[in-house]
Protein backbone atom coordinates (compact mmCIF):
# COMPACT_ATOMS: atom_id res chain seq x y z
CA UNK A 1 0.00 0.00 0.00
CA UNK A 2 1.05 3.37 -0.13
CA UNK A 3 3.13 5.28 -2.43
CA UNK A 4 1.67 8.64 -3.32
CA UNK A 5 2.35 12.03 -1.80
CA UNK A 6 0.47 15.23 -2.54
CA UNK A 7 0.52 18.51 -0.73
CA UNK A 8 -2.09 19.79 -3.18
CA UNK A 9 -4.27 16.71 -3.57
CA UNK A 10 -7.15 18.10 -1.53
CA UNK A 11 -7.04 21.56 -3.09
CA UNK A 12 -5.59 21.31 -6.61
CA UNK A 13 -4.84 24.31 -8.70
CA UNK A 14 -7.54 25.36 -11.19
CA UNK A 15 -7.02 23.69 -14.52
CA UNK A 16 -4.93 20.87 -13.07
CA UNK A 17 -5.81 17.27 -13.99
CA UNK A 18 -7.18 16.80 -10.49
CA UNK A 19 -9.70 19.61 -10.65
CA UNK A 20 -12.41 18.05 -12.88
CA UNK A 21 -12.35 14.89 -10.81
CA UNK A 22 -12.89 16.61 -7.49
CA UNK A 23 -15.35 19.10 -8.91
CA UNK A 24 -17.64 16.33 -10.11
CA UNK A 25 -17.29 14.13 -7.05
CA UNK A 26 -20.20 15.62 -5.09
CA UNK A 27 -22.51 15.42 -8.09
CA UNK A 28 -21.66 11.79 -8.64
CA UNK A 29 -22.05 10.94 -4.98
CA UNK A 30 -25.44 12.65 -4.76
CA UNK A 31 -26.81 10.51 -7.56
CA UNK A 32 -26.02 7.21 -5.88
CA UNK A 33 -26.69 5.83 -2.43
CA UNK A 34 -25.46 2.77 -0.62
CA UNK A 35 -27.90 -0.12 -0.31
CA UNK A 36 -29.46 0.49 -3.71
CA UNK A 37 -30.77 -2.15 -6.08
CA UNK A 38 -27.52 -1.99 -8.01
CA UNK A 39 -25.59 -2.89 -4.89
CA UNK A 40 -27.72 -6.02 -4.40
CA UNK A 41 -27.32 -6.97 -8.06
CA UNK A 42 -23.56 -6.64 -7.87
CA UNK A 43 -23.44 -8.62 -4.64
CA UNK A 44 -25.33 -11.51 -6.26
CA UNK A 45 -22.93 -11.47 -9.21
CA UNK A 46 -19.92 -11.50 -6.88
CA UNK A 47 -21.44 -14.25 -4.76
CA UNK A 48 -21.74 -16.49 -7.80
CA UNK A 49 -18.16 -15.70 -8.77
CA UNK A 50 -16.90 -16.47 -5.26
CA UNK A 51 -18.57 -19.89 -5.32
CA UNK A 52 -16.70 -21.14 -8.38
CA UNK A 53 -15.02 -24.46 -7.53
CA UNK A 54 -11.32 -24.20 -6.76
CA UNK A 55 -11.34 -20.41 -6.37
CA UNK A 56 -10.04 -19.16 -3.00
CA UNK A 57 -9.63 -15.60 -1.77
CA UNK A 58 -9.96 -15.82 2.03
CA UNK A 59 -7.50 -16.71 4.75
CA UNK A 60 -6.93 -20.45 4.65
CA UNK A 61 -5.19 -23.15 2.67
CA UNK A 62 -5.67 -25.71 -0.07
CA UNK A 63 -3.74 -28.84 -0.98
CA UNK A 64 -1.24 -26.73 -2.92
CA UNK A 65 -1.36 -23.23 -1.43
CA UNK A 66 -1.59 -21.18 1.75
CA UNK A 67 -3.22 -17.72 1.87
CA UNK A 68 -3.30 -15.08 4.59
CA UNK A 69 -3.88 -11.35 4.80
CA UNK A 70 -4.09 -9.03 7.79
CA UNK A 71 -5.23 -5.45 7.99
CA UNK A 72 -2.67 -2.92 9.12
CA UNK A 73 -3.27 0.17 11.24
CA UNK A 74 -4.22 2.64 8.51
CA UNK A 75 -7.84 1.74 7.85
CA UNK A 76 -9.57 -0.78 5.61
CA UNK A 77 -7.39 -3.59 4.32
CA UNK A 78 -6.48 -2.64 0.74
CA UNK A 79 -4.67 -5.89 -0.03
CA UNK A 80 -6.39 -8.70 -1.95
CA UNK A 81 -5.32 -12.20 -2.95
CA UNK A 82 -6.51 -15.20 -4.90
CA UNK A 83 -5.66 -18.83 -5.67
CA UNK A 84 -7.61 -20.51 -8.48
CA UNK A 85 -7.03 -24.22 -8.95
CA UNK A 86 -8.03 -25.96 -12.19
CA UNK A 87 -7.73 -22.54 -13.77
CA UNK A 88 -9.35 -22.26 -17.17
CA UNK A 89 -10.82 -25.77 -16.66
CA UNK A 90 -7.29 -27.20 -16.87
CA UNK A 91 -6.64 -29.74 -14.12
CA UNK A 92 -2.87 -29.14 -14.10
CA UNK A 93 -3.09 -25.34 -13.94
CA UNK A 94 -3.13 -22.92 -10.99
CA UNK A 95 -3.54 -19.13 -11.01
CA UNK A 96 -2.28 -17.05 -8.07
CA UNK A 97 -2.36 -13.31 -7.52
CA UNK A 98 -1.60 -10.61 -4.96
CA UNK A 99 -2.99 -7.07 -5.29
CA UNK A 100 -2.01 -4.04 -3.19
CA UNK A 101 -4.42 -1.12 -3.49
CA UNK A 102 -3.62 2.51 -2.75
CA UNK A 103 -5.54 5.76 -2.70
CA UNK A 104 -9.03 6.54 -1.38
CA UNK A 105 -10.61 3.69 -3.36
CA UNK A 106 -7.63 1.36 -3.49
CA UNK A 107 -9.50 -1.40 -1.66
CA UNK A 108 -12.22 -1.38 -4.35
CA UNK A 109 -9.72 -1.33 -7.21
CA UNK A 110 -7.72 -4.22 -5.73
CA UNK A 111 -10.83 -6.39 -5.28
CA UNK A 112 -12.12 -5.53 -8.73
CA UNK A 113 -8.82 -6.57 -10.31
CA UNK A 114 -8.69 -9.71 -8.14
CA UNK A 115 -12.14 -10.76 -9.35
CA UNK A 116 -11.96 -9.79 -13.03
CA UNK A 117 -8.33 -10.07 -14.16
CA UNK A 118 -8.27 -13.90 -13.90
CA UNK A 119 -11.46 -14.11 -15.96
CA UNK A 120 -9.95 -11.94 -18.67
CA UNK A 121 -6.70 -13.90 -18.65
CA UNK A 122 -8.54 -17.21 -18.96
CA UNK A 123 -10.70 -15.82 -21.78
CA UNK A 124 -7.79 -14.48 -23.82
CA UNK A 125 -5.75 -17.63 -23.18
CA UNK A 126 -8.57 -19.80 -24.51
CA UNK A 127 -9.00 -17.50 -27.48
CA UNK A 128 -5.29 -17.62 -28.28
CA UNK A 129 -5.23 -21.42 -28.02
CA UNK A 130 -8.24 -21.59 -30.36
CA UNK A 131 -6.46 -19.25 -32.77
CA UNK A 132 -3.40 -21.50 -32.73
CA UNK A 133 -5.62 -24.47 -33.51
CA UNK A 134 -6.89 -22.60 -36.56
CA UNK A 135 -3.32 -22.01 -37.72
CA UNK A 136 -2.58 -25.69 -37.21
CA UNK A 137 -5.62 -26.66 -39.27
CA UNK A 138 -4.46 -24.33 -42.03
CA UNK A 139 -1.02 -25.92 -42.11
CA UNK A 140 -2.46 -29.44 -42.25
CA UNK A 141 -5.24 -28.74 -44.74
CA UNK A 142 -5.33 -27.30 -48.20
CA UNK A 143 -4.62 -23.57 -48.38
CA UNK A 144 -7.40 -22.00 -50.42
CA UNK A 145 -7.30 -18.33 -51.35
CA UNK A 146 -9.99 -17.65 -48.71
CA UNK A 147 -7.94 -19.41 -46.04
CA UNK A 148 -4.81 -17.52 -47.07
CA UNK A 149 -6.69 -14.24 -46.74
CA UNK A 150 -7.91 -15.09 -43.24
CA UNK A 151 -4.43 -16.21 -42.23
CA UNK A 152 -2.89 -12.98 -43.44
CA UNK A 153 -5.36 -10.83 -41.50
CA UNK A 154 -4.85 -12.78 -38.28
CA UNK A 155 -1.08 -12.62 -38.56
CA UNK A 156 -1.22 -8.87 -38.92
CA UNK A 157 -3.31 -8.56 -35.76
CA UNK A 158 -0.89 -10.64 -33.65
CA UNK A 159 2.15 -8.98 -32.06
CA UNK A 160 5.49 -9.89 -33.60
CA UNK A 161 7.61 -12.27 -31.52
CA UNK A 162 11.39 -12.25 -31.61
CA UNK A 163 12.73 -15.42 -33.25
CA UNK A 164 15.40 -16.08 -30.64
CA UNK A 165 12.86 -15.62 -27.85
CA UNK A 166 10.60 -18.16 -29.54
CA UNK A 167 13.46 -20.63 -29.66
CA UNK A 168 14.26 -20.05 -26.00
CA UNK A 169 10.79 -20.52 -24.50
CA UNK A 170 8.09 -23.16 -25.08
CA UNK A 171 4.83 -22.40 -26.83
CA UNK A 172 2.96 -21.99 -23.54
CA UNK A 173 5.06 -18.95 -22.68
CA UNK A 174 4.36 -17.18 -25.96
CA UNK A 175 0.65 -17.95 -25.69
CA UNK A 176 0.40 -16.85 -22.06
CA UNK A 177 2.56 -13.78 -22.64
CA UNK A 178 0.17 -12.52 -25.27
CA UNK A 179 -2.79 -13.42 -23.05
CA UNK A 180 -1.33 -11.58 -20.05
CA UNK A 181 -0.71 -8.44 -22.10
CA UNK A 182 -4.24 -8.42 -23.52
CA UNK A 183 -5.86 -9.18 -20.14
CA UNK A 184 -3.98 -6.42 -18.31
CA UNK A 185 -4.86 -3.92 -21.03
CA UNK A 186 -8.53 -4.89 -20.89
CA UNK A 187 -8.54 -4.70 -17.08
CA UNK A 188 -7.14 -1.18 -17.03
CA UNK A 189 -9.58 -0.10 -19.72
CA UNK A 190 -12.45 -1.44 -17.62
CA UNK A 191 -11.28 0.54 -14.59
CA UNK A 192 -11.04 3.71 -16.66
CA UNK A 193 -14.70 3.61 -17.69
CA UNK A 194 -16.10 2.08 -14.51
CA UNK A 195 -19.04 4.22 -13.35
CA UNK A 196 -18.69 3.62 -9.62
CA UNK A 197 -15.06 2.85 -8.80
CA UNK A 198 -13.08 6.07 -9.01
CA UNK A 199 -9.56 5.14 -10.15
CA UNK A 200 -8.38 8.65 -10.99
CA UNK A 201 -6.12 8.84 -7.91
CA UNK A 202 -6.52 5.22 -6.78
CA UNK A 203 -4.93 2.07 -8.13
CA UNK A 204 -3.39 -1.28 -7.33
CA UNK A 205 -0.31 -3.36 -7.97
CA UNK A 206 -0.59 -6.91 -9.26
CA UNK A 207 1.81 -9.82 -9.20
CA UNK A 208 0.18 -12.84 -10.82
CA UNK A 209 1.34 -16.24 -11.96
CA UNK A 210 0.08 -19.21 -13.91
CA UNK A 211 1.62 -22.61 -13.20
CA UNK A 212 0.94 -25.36 -15.69
CA UNK A 213 2.91 -28.55 -15.18
CA UNK A 214 6.60 -27.61 -14.90
CA UNK A 215 6.10 -24.15 -16.39
CA UNK A 216 5.67 -20.90 -14.49
CA UNK A 217 4.65 -17.64 -16.19
CA UNK A 218 4.51 -14.45 -14.12
CA UNK A 219 2.87 -11.13 -14.90
CA UNK A 220 4.04 -8.28 -12.65
CA UNK A 221 2.81 -4.72 -12.24
CA UNK A 222 4.04 -2.44 -9.45
CA UNK A 223 6.06 -3.22 -6.34
CA UNK A 224 4.55 -6.42 -4.97
CA UNK A 225 6.94 -9.33 -5.37
CA UNK A 226 7.32 -13.03 -6.20
CA UNK A 227 10.15 -15.07 -4.65
CA UNK A 228 11.07 -18.70 -5.29
CA UNK A 229 12.31 -21.06 -2.58
CA UNK A 230 14.67 -23.55 -4.21
CA UNK A 231 17.56 -25.90 -3.33
CA UNK A 232 21.07 -25.18 -4.58
CA UNK A 233 23.71 -27.75 -5.50
CA UNK A 234 24.55 -28.17 -1.81
CA UNK A 235 20.87 -28.83 -1.02
CA UNK A 236 20.63 -25.54 0.85
CA UNK A 237 17.36 -23.66 0.61
CA UNK A 238 17.89 -20.35 -1.18
CA UNK A 239 15.71 -17.46 -2.32
CA UNK A 240 15.44 -16.43 -5.97
CA UNK A 241 13.57 -13.21 -6.74
CA UNK A 242 11.32 -13.81 -9.75
CA UNK A 243 10.10 -10.23 -10.27
CA UNK A 244 11.53 -6.74 -10.20
CA UNK A 245 9.88 -4.04 -8.09
CA UNK A 246 8.81 -1.64 -10.81
CA UNK A 247 9.59 1.66 -9.15
CA UNK A 248 10.53 5.07 -10.60
CA UNK A 249 14.14 4.66 -9.44
CA UNK A 250 14.73 2.12 -12.21
CA UNK A 251 16.58 3.95 -15.01
CA UNK A 252 14.37 2.59 -17.81
CA UNK A 253 11.18 3.42 -15.92
CA UNK A 254 12.35 6.95 -15.08
CA UNK A 255 13.38 7.57 -18.68
CA UNK A 256 9.96 6.57 -19.99
CA UNK A 257 8.15 8.78 -17.47
CA UNK A 258 10.32 11.80 -18.30
CA UNK A 259 9.77 11.27 -22.02
CA UNK A 260 6.05 11.57 -21.32
CA UNK A 261 6.58 14.88 -19.47
CA UNK A 262 6.13 13.32 -16.02
CA UNK A 263 8.59 14.25 -13.30
CA UNK A 264 10.64 11.83 -11.21
CA UNK A 265 12.32 12.89 -7.98
CA UNK A 266 12.45 12.20 -4.25
CA UNK A 267 11.45 14.62 -1.52
CA UNK A 268 14.12 16.05 0.75
CA UNK A 269 12.71 14.37 3.85
CA UNK A 270 12.62 10.93 2.18
CA UNK A 271 15.55 10.86 -0.28
CA UNK A 272 15.39 7.07 -0.60
CA UNK A 273 11.86 7.09 -2.10
CA UNK A 274 11.64 8.15 -5.75
CA UNK A 275 8.18 9.31 -6.83
CA UNK A 276 6.23 10.19 -9.98
CA UNK A 277 4.76 13.70 -10.23
CA UNK A 278 2.54 15.61 -12.64
CA UNK A 279 4.32 18.07 -14.95
CA UNK A 280 3.02 21.25 -13.30
CA UNK A 281 1.81 20.10 -9.88
CA UNK A 282 3.60 18.59 -6.92
CA UNK A 283 1.15 15.73 -6.86
CA UNK A 284 0.38 12.87 -6.59
CA UNK A 285 3.90 11.55 -5.91
CA UNK A 286 3.29 7.89 -6.79
CA UNK A 287 6.08 5.61 -5.58
CA UNK A 288 5.71 3.07 -8.39
CA UNK A 289 6.18 3.23 -12.13
CA UNK A 290 3.40 0.85 -13.21
CA UNK A 291 -0.06 0.24 -11.78
CA UNK A 292 -3.68 -0.40 -12.58
CA UNK A 293 -5.73 2.78 -12.27
CA UNK A 294 -4.05 6.06 -11.21
CA UNK A 295 -5.35 7.68 -14.39
CA UNK A 296 -4.18 11.12 -13.31
CA UNK A 297 -0.70 9.90 -14.32
CA UNK A 298 -1.47 7.67 -17.29
CA UNK A 299 -0.71 10.47 -19.77
CA UNK A 300 2.61 11.19 -18.07
CA UNK A 301 4.48 7.89 -18.15
CA UNK A 302 2.64 5.60 -15.75
CA UNK A 303 1.65 2.40 -17.57
CA UNK A 304 -0.27 -0.79 -16.86
CA UNK A 305 1.81 -3.03 -19.13
CA UNK A 306 3.05 -5.98 -17.05
CA UNK A 307 6.55 -7.41 -17.07
CA UNK A 308 6.19 -11.05 -18.16
CA UNK A 309 8.75 -13.64 -17.06
CA UNK A 310 9.08 -17.39 -17.48
CA UNK A 311 10.66 -20.17 -15.45
CA UNK A 312 10.97 -23.87 -16.14
CA UNK A 313 10.55 -25.48 -12.75
CA UNK A 314 12.77 -28.34 -11.58
CA UNK A 315 12.59 -30.83 -8.72
CA UNK A 316 14.75 -28.47 -6.66
CA UNK A 317 12.08 -25.75 -6.67
CA UNK A 318 9.87 -26.05 -3.59
CA UNK A 319 7.51 -23.07 -3.38
CA UNK A 320 6.74 -19.57 -4.65
CA UNK A 321 5.85 -16.71 -2.29
CA UNK A 322 3.73 -13.82 -3.57
CA UNK A 323 3.46 -10.92 -1.13
CA UNK A 324 2.63 -7.23 -0.98
CA UNK A 325 5.23 -4.68 0.08
CA UNK A 326 3.97 -4.82 3.66
CA UNK A 327 6.08 -7.98 3.85
CA UNK A 328 9.09 -6.90 1.80
CA UNK A 329 9.51 -3.55 3.55
CA UNK A 330 10.59 -5.35 6.73
CA UNK A 331 11.78 -8.80 5.63
CA UNK A 332 14.38 -9.86 3.07
CA UNK A 333 13.76 -12.53 0.44
CA UNK A 334 15.93 -14.96 2.38
CA UNK A 335 14.08 -14.34 5.63
CA UNK A 336 10.71 -14.88 3.95
CA UNK A 337 11.82 -18.18 2.41
CA UNK A 338 13.25 -19.38 5.73
CA UNK A 339 10.02 -18.53 7.58
CA UNK A 340 7.88 -20.39 5.03
CA UNK A 341 10.16 -23.43 5.12
CA UNK A 342 10.17 -23.54 8.93
CA UNK A 343 6.39 -23.21 9.34
CA UNK A 344 4.92 -26.10 11.38
CA UNK A 345 2.53 -26.95 8.54
CA UNK A 346 1.97 -25.85 4.97
CA UNK A 347 -1.52 -24.71 5.84
CA UNK A 348 -0.10 -22.10 8.26
CA UNK A 349 2.89 -20.98 6.17
CA UNK A 350 1.35 -17.74 4.85
CA UNK A 351 0.04 -16.76 8.27
CA UNK A 352 3.43 -17.43 9.86
CA UNK A 353 5.08 -15.04 7.39
CA UNK A 354 2.51 -12.30 8.03
CA UNK A 355 2.84 -12.61 11.81
CA UNK A 356 6.63 -12.33 11.67
CA UNK A 357 6.37 -9.31 9.36
CA UNK A 358 3.99 -7.54 11.77
CA UNK A 359 6.40 -8.10 14.65
CA UNK A 360 9.23 -6.79 12.48
CA UNK A 361 7.20 -3.66 11.71
CA UNK A 362 6.71 -2.93 15.39
CA UNK A 363 10.39 -3.49 16.11
CA UNK A 364 11.93 -1.66 13.14
CA UNK A 365 9.42 1.20 12.82
CA UNK A 366 7.79 1.68 16.25
CA UNK A 367 6.47 5.14 15.35
CA UNK A 368 4.89 4.05 12.05
CA UNK A 369 1.60 2.34 11.45
CA UNK A 370 1.84 -1.27 10.35
CA UNK A 371 1.03 -1.73 6.69
CA UNK A 372 -1.52 -4.22 5.35
CA UNK A 373 0.10 -7.58 4.62
CA UNK A 374 -0.99 -10.30 2.20
CA UNK A 375 0.78 -13.54 1.30
CA UNK A 376 0.09 -16.40 -1.08
CA UNK A 377 2.43 -19.38 -0.89
CA UNK A 378 2.18 -21.88 -3.74
CA UNK A 379 3.84 -25.26 -3.09
CA UNK A 380 5.27 -26.77 -6.22
CA UNK A 381 5.27 -30.47 -5.33
CA UNK A 382 2.20 -32.61 -4.76
CA UNK A 383 3.35 -34.27 -1.53
CA UNK A 384 0.85 -32.60 0.76
CA UNK A 385 -1.65 -34.23 3.09
CA UNK A 386 -3.20 -30.97 4.27
CA UNK A 387 -6.89 -30.52 3.64
CA UNK A 388 -8.33 -27.35 2.22
CA UNK A 389 -9.46 -24.92 4.92
CA UNK A 390 -10.42 -21.94 2.75
CA UNK A 391 -14.15 -21.33 3.13
CA UNK A 392 -15.33 -21.21 -0.49
CA UNK A 393 -18.30 -23.08 -1.90
CA UNK A 394 -18.28 -25.15 -5.06
CA UNK A 395 -21.75 -25.07 -6.54
CA UNK A 396 -21.32 -22.75 -9.51
CA UNK A 397 -19.87 -23.26 -12.97
CA UNK A 398 -17.07 -21.12 -14.39
CA UNK A 399 -18.10 -18.42 -16.85
CA UNK A 400 -17.18 -19.30 -20.41
CA UNK A 401 -14.28 -17.52 -22.07
CA UNK A 402 -16.59 -16.25 -24.81
CA UNK A 403 -18.83 -14.63 -22.21
CA UNK A 404 -15.88 -12.80 -20.72
CA UNK A 405 -14.52 -11.62 -24.08
CA UNK A 406 -17.93 -10.18 -24.90
CA UNK A 407 -17.87 -8.19 -21.66
CA UNK A 408 -14.30 -6.86 -21.59
CA UNK A 409 -15.44 -3.25 -21.89
CA UNK A 410 -19.04 -3.62 -20.75
CA UNK A 411 -19.63 -2.15 -17.27
CA UNK A 412 -22.30 -2.43 -14.62
CA UNK A 413 -23.90 1.01 -14.24
CA UNK A 414 -25.71 0.15 -11.02
CA UNK A 415 -22.79 0.10 -8.59
CA UNK A 416 -22.45 2.68 -5.83
CA UNK A 417 -19.89 5.40 -5.31
CA UNK A 418 -18.30 5.60 -1.88
CA UNK A 419 -17.63 9.04 -0.50
CA UNK A 420 -13.92 9.67 0.14
CA UNK A 421 -13.09 10.39 3.74
CA UNK A 422 -10.31 12.17 5.54
CA UNK A 423 -6.79 10.88 5.14
CA UNK A 424 -5.08 8.44 7.43
CA UNK A 425 -1.45 9.32 8.06
CA UNK A 426 1.38 6.96 8.87
CA UNK A 427 2.62 8.38 12.18
CA UNK A 428 0.91 7.70 15.48
CA UNK A 429 0.30 10.43 18.02
CA UNK A 430 0.78 9.68 21.71
CA UNK A 431 -2.93 9.38 22.44
CA UNK A 432 -3.88 7.64 19.18
CA UNK A 433 -5.25 4.13 19.36
CA UNK A 434 -4.95 1.60 16.55
CA UNK A 435 -7.61 1.78 13.85
CA UNK A 436 -9.42 -1.39 12.89
CA UNK A 437 -11.83 -1.47 9.95
CA UNK A 438 -15.35 -2.60 10.83
CA UNK A 439 -16.36 -4.36 7.65
CA UNK A 440 -19.83 -5.53 6.74
CA UNK A 441 -19.97 -9.14 7.95
CA UNK A 442 -22.11 -10.07 4.95
CA UNK A 443 -19.15 -9.54 2.65
CA UNK A 444 -16.98 -12.65 2.74
CA UNK A 445 -13.86 -11.06 1.29
CA UNK A 446 -13.58 -8.67 4.24
CA UNK A 447 -13.63 -11.42 6.87
CA UNK A 448 -9.89 -11.95 6.65
CA UNK A 449 -8.42 -11.00 10.02
CA UNK A 450 -8.02 -13.66 12.69
CA UNK A 451 -5.75 -11.62 14.98
CA UNK A 452 -5.62 -8.16 16.53
CA UNK A 453 22.72 -5.12 -6.84
CA UNK A 454 18.85 -5.67 -7.05
CA UNK A 455 17.01 -2.55 -8.03
CA UNK A 456 14.17 -3.83 -5.93
CA UNK A 457 16.04 -4.07 -2.62
CA UNK A 458 14.05 -2.46 0.18
CA UNK A 459 15.83 -3.63 3.32
CA UNK A 460 16.39 -0.78 5.75
CA UNK A 461 14.15 1.69 3.94
CA UNK A 462 11.73 3.48 6.22
CA UNK A 463 8.07 2.95 5.37
CA UNK A 464 6.08 5.62 3.55
CA UNK A 465 2.62 5.64 2.07
CA UNK A 466 1.82 5.22 -1.60
CA UNK A 467 -0.69 8.04 -1.12
CA UNK A 468 0.26 10.09 1.92
CA UNK A 469 -2.08 13.06 1.67
CA UNK A 470 -4.95 11.69 -0.38
CA UNK A 471 -7.86 10.40 1.74
CA UNK A 472 -8.20 6.81 2.84
CA UNK A 473 -11.50 4.97 3.31
CA UNK A 474 -11.95 4.42 7.08
CA UNK A 475 -15.33 3.00 8.16
CA UNK A 476 -15.10 4.44 11.69
CA UNK A 477 -14.83 8.01 10.38
CA UNK A 478 -17.78 7.50 8.03
CA UNK A 479 -19.96 6.35 10.93
CA UNK A 480 -18.79 9.16 13.20
CA UNK A 481 -19.74 11.75 10.58
CA UNK A 482 -23.32 10.56 10.32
Amino acid sequence: MGSCFSAESRSPLPGSPLSPHLANMKKRNSRKRLGSRGSSFEYRKDEALHRIPGRFFLNGSTDVASLFTQQGKKGTNQDAMIVWENFGSRTDTVFCGIFDGHGPYGHLVAKRVRDHLPLKLSAHWEANVSSEDVFRDFSLGSMTSENMSLLSVDKESRPSIDFLESEKHPDIFETLKESFLKAFKAMDRELRVHPSIDSFCSGTTAVTLVKQGPYLVIGNLGDSRAVLGTRDKNNMLTAVQLTVDLKPNLPAEAERIRRCKGRVFALCDEPEVTRVWLPNNDSPGLAMARAFGDFCLKDFGLISVPEITFRHLTENDEFVVLATDGIWDVLSNEEAVEIIASAPARSSAARALVEVAIRAWRYKYPTSKVDDCAVVCLFLDSNSNHLSTASNGNTEVQPTWKDQLDNDIEENNNLDVLTPLNQSGITRTEEETSLEGNEDPSKLEDMNSDMGINWSALEGVSRVNTLVNLPRFIPEKEKAGK
